[in-house]
């Protein structure tokens, strides 16, 4: 416990010191976090492997060029992001000034992922450096080799007391949320998220929850199925399955099931090639309690394609199984694995009634010729986010707010959404001491002319264009000679 108070201590003696509040610091910081990516390209990939057996080019194009992507963006608009924003004024505050001033939070908590180590730590870490926290950054230990490496390399780049680094499993992570922070971000599963949430509940801490869940891949009878499938095959298996934001199980009507699974496997031929497990873009499932865990959703179900195995390097075959009941064990909890089920339907109609008896997911996928369709799902359903004929892209563009809703998690990040996150919007009002007859309105003895007077200036609606300011102006005066006249 000592420990981590200390930690936690230093790390808000050190924001408490003011240092990382001024913009110059922020991106100093940040610069320094590129070179690390840079420097160290090869550590990580290396680690990466390590614990995932990601292939050089995917773990880059996976895990470091949306850090540095990220990194770019935000040194580029920190300056106009962290400005004051001037807001709109009403006629009794047409003199004041009137903003919100984003702040810093204070010492945060990133609790990172197992299954994009590197990436889940590193894009929360940048977004809480940028809005001017100190940080605790906690790797996940599953990926043990990708969090010693982060241990190690952080401190050697950046500000050791303000950024500290926490390794260990569950027993450290339990004392870790013990200790008061400011905001907590974690990214895992709900089971864990519950008890974070209600660890930050105790000191009345804010929480950003990046779960997941089950989301849903509608597959529509009108659209191009070659396509379609190559786009899922690419998001379902990618990392071996193991990504939040996979396609989970497919519906889709049951006389396109078959085309369905024809196409799937034309496609892994083409990814992968005839012997997938020499392919050296298809990874492994992360340990032997998960190989064991996915292995045991295939028991009693109609394998279409795959369900090879090997435990001794955790190697499961890209697998499709169909006429997949929605009350059999692989449709009861998240897969995280390389199996795709899929579920028929009748219609869209049924798929949106499905999708909507189960928790809402991290993320849904419509594929359809009609974008009325897309419109439709969309509109009758709930997620965190979506994207229509393709799977996962909403993840990678910026301006788009990456997170949960309902059991799939709460709050968002990426990008400014990341800098919005860490901050707080501080409503902000600086009036002078001038004109003091005009607040005759507000003071004591109250009477129902001064309540007639405050109701027309606060109700009444003028147009936004210089004659309605000039009237608003007007009225400002006129009242003011009002109060003193009657009062």
């Amino acid at each position: 416990m000592e420990r981590m108070q200390q930690v936690v201590g230093r790390a808000r003696a050190a924001f408490n010191s003011g240092r990382s509040r001024s913009l110059e610091f922020r991106i100093q910081q940040l610069t320094a976090l590129e070179r690390m990516v840079q420097e160290k390209e090869k550590d990580i990939l290396a680690a990466l492997h390590a614990d995932l057996h990601k292939g050089g080019p995917n773990a880059y194009s996976h895990e470091i060029l949306g850090v540095l992507a990220e990194l770019a963006l935000m040194k580029e608009k920190l300056p106009s992001w962290a400005a004051p924003q001037h807001v709109k004024k009403n006629l009794m505050t047409m003199r004041d000034e009137a903003y919100i001033g984003y702040e810093p939070l204070g010492v945060v908590l990133v609790i990172g992922a197992w299954n994009y180590p590197f990436v889940l730590v590193m894009q929360p870490l940048i977004g809480a450096i940028a809005a001017g926290n100190a940080v605790v950054v906690k790797p996940s230990e599953v990926s043990e080799n990708t969090a010693q490496l982060v241990a190690e390399l952080l401190p050697q780049y950046l500000d050791r007391e303000l950024y500290p680094v926490v390794t260990g499993g569950v027993p450290e992570t339990t004392e870790l949320l013990t200790q008061r922070f400011d905001h907590i971000l974690y990214t895992g599963n709900t089971a864990v998220g519950k008890i974070v949430m209600a660890a930050a509940a105790k000191h009345l801490t804010p929480v950003t929850l990046e779960l997941g869940g089950k989301s849903p891949c509608y597959i529509d009878k009108d659209c191009d199925l070659a396509v379609a499938c190559r786009r899922i095959t690419w998001g379902k298996y990618m990392n071996c399955g193991q990504t939040c934001i996979a396609p989970d199980y497919i519906l889709c009507d049951p006389s396109i099931q078959d085309k369905v699974v024809e196409n799937i496997k034309a496609t892994l031929q083409e990814f992968y090639g005839e012997d997938i497990k020499s392919s050296p873009d298809y990874e492994r499932i992360v340990n032997k309690r998960h190989f064991k865990r996915v292995l045991g959703l295939l028991e009693g179900q109609k394998i279409a394609h795959g369900g090879e195995a090997d435990e001794a390097s955790c190697f499961i075959a890209p697998t499709i199984l169909t006429d997949v009941s929605p009350e059999s064990k692989v449709m009861e909890e998240e897969i995280f694995g390389p199996v795709l089920p899929i579920v028929t339907v009748k219609s869209v109609e049924e798929a949106i009634e499905f999708i909507n008896r189960r928790e809402k997911p991290l993320a849904l996928y419509v594929f359809s010729n009609n974008k009325q369709l897309i419109k439709r799902v969309i509109s009758q359903t709930s997620s965190g986010g979506v994207t229509g004929n393709d799977v996962i892209m909403h993840f990678f563009l910026s301006t788009l707010p990456f997170g949960g809703v309902g059991h799939s998690g709460m709050g968002a990040y990426h990008g400014k959404h990341s800098f919005e996150t860490f901050s707080h919007r501080r409503a902000c009002l600086i009036k002078d001491l001038k004109m003091e007859s005009t607040n005759k309105m507000r003071y004591p003895p109250v009477s129902q002319k001064k309540v007639d007077w405050t109701k027309f200036i606060i109700l009444r609606r003028f147009n936004r264009g210089r004659i309605g300011l000039a009237i608003l102006a007007l009225l400002g005066v006129v009242a003011a000679v009002m109060m003193k006249v009657v009062y």
